[in-house]
């Protein structure tokens, strides 16, 4: 059975006023086959972790290490993580002008594997997953994601996530700008190849919604960079009732402890430093 596993992960990125600490220490497991959601308010640092963990340029980790199965992410390029199973769900799929939905697919499947799949079991394949994800053949040869609308950008991803076959997928915000029917086709999706493949997902989310759907084994409340608060499903529902404001201001005030305490060490070593130097 394969394992993710995140261990005191620390990140920063690049902002126009230079390098900004976002996570501060992220520690998780997931293993094969299970889901874990990441619910949290908006700036605290999930979609940060969704690209520190696909090896997004922008996002620098200063600690800590990303594993699967025993060997370190961090160090690989993002198509070297791709080969090694960990695909990533984008929030705002991009465009790709000039590159059609057959053969971006059929490349990147070739470049993970190592060899082109059999032509006519792939054609197959593709078409029953887009028929399933409830897409019109006409999308396999227009450009990838050119004049889609928001859902049926969604619907691609997990169109590739279907067909490329990773042993963990993060879903970042997957959910966003989809409708009841849109929500429930993408989500049937996942649920699919997870039962197939025993897909590992991190599912980030700010809502429950995505949940009566795909259901978590674990729920984790991000703030500040950090997991404060772990559960089952029932946490979910307990956030989508109640918020994060009980978080986001226990978080504030642990933050505030630290920097109190840090001051006083600071003031207590300048004010001792007279008396070593006499």
């Amino acid at each position: 059975m394969s394992v993710l596993e995140i261990k005191d992960l620390h990140v920063s990125v690049d902002t126009e006023l230079g390098s900004k600490q976002i996570l501060r220490g992220v520690n998780l497991i997931i293993e094969q086959g299970q889901t874990h959601a990441i619910m949290g308010p908006n700036g605290s640092g999930k979609s940060t972790l969704a690209y520190a963990i696909a090896g997004h340029p922008k996002y620098h980790v200063t600690s800590g290490s990303i594993l699967l199965d025993g060997e370190e992410m961090t160090t690989l390029s993002v198509d070297a993580r791709a080969r090694a199973g960990l695909f990533l769900a984008m929030q705002y799929p991009v465009e790709i002008p000039g590159v059609t939905v057959t053969n971006f697919l059929r490349t990147a499947k070739t470049a993970i594997d190592g060899s082109a799949p059999p032509l006519r079991g792939w054609i197959k394949d593709v078409k029953s997953s887009m028929s399933a994800l409830r897409m019109d053949s006409t999308f396999a040869e227009r450009n990838v994601n050119e004049g889609f609308s928001g859902g049926e950008k969604k619907r691609n991803e997990i169109l590739q996530l279907e067909l490329l076959k990773p042993k963990f997928a993060v879903l970042d915000e997957t959910d966003s700008g989809l409708d009841v029917d849109a929500l429930k086709i993408v989500s049937e999706g996942v649920n699919r190849a997870k039962s197939n493949t025993d897909l590992g997902v991190l599912l980030i989310t700010h809502y429950n919604r995505i949940l009566r759907y795909i259901t978590p084994d674990f729920v984790h409340v991000f703030v500040a960079g950090q997991v404060v608060e772990s559960g089952g499903p029932e946490l979910a529902v307990q956030l989508e009732n109640e918020g994060y404001d009980e978080y986001v201001k226990a978080s504030a005030a642990a933050a505030a402890a630290i920097a109190s305490a840090e001051a006083a060490d600071a003031a207590v070593t300048s004010a001792a430093a007279p008396a070593v130097n006499a």
